[in-house]
């Protein structure tokens, strides 16, 4: 895969249930991480005493994140109202010349800041709350 541009990874949110989904306002930077637990298995017989693991067996889990400018808009105002009601939409983020992962998240932290020269700044932190897809670009 060649170079891409970081503006061009995007996080998305459905903003009715109705899988209408909307690029979330003001974001500058945005991650994704996917995660899978190991279940060891090694035992005594084990060859030459290397761990060994059971293959697909451990908890799959995926994190998003991002920071950017608050901007007053839709989207800030949804995600707000999503973590304040404790609401488990689905997301979609676009891996530019990858793919489209998409599923239920959880918004587990919203961070706010400003300063007195500046503009007003937010984070957001969202983990999965199920099976998430993926759709290959």
């Amino acid at each position: 895969m060649a170079a891409q541009n970081g503006k061009d990874l995007l996080i998305k949110l459905d903003m009715t249930g109705s899988g209408s989904f909307t690029t979330v306002a003001g974001l500058r930077a945005s991650r994704i991480s996917f995660n899978a637990e190991t279940v060891d298995v090694t035992s005594l017989e084990s060859s030459g005493g290397w761990r060994e693991l059971l293959g697909g067996a451990g908890v799959k889990s995926a994190a998003i994140s991002g920071s950017g400018v608050f901007k007053d808009a839709a989207t800030d105002e949804r995600a707000r109202q999503i973590f304040f009601d404790g609401e488990v939409p689905n997301f979609q983020v676009i891996i530019p010349d990858y793919g489209t992962v998409e599923g239920a998240f959880q918004i587990t932290s919203i961070e706010y800041a400003g300063s007195y020269n500046g503009e007003a700044t937010y984070e957001l932190s969202m983990a999965s709350a199920g099976a998430l897809s993926f759709v290959a670009a």
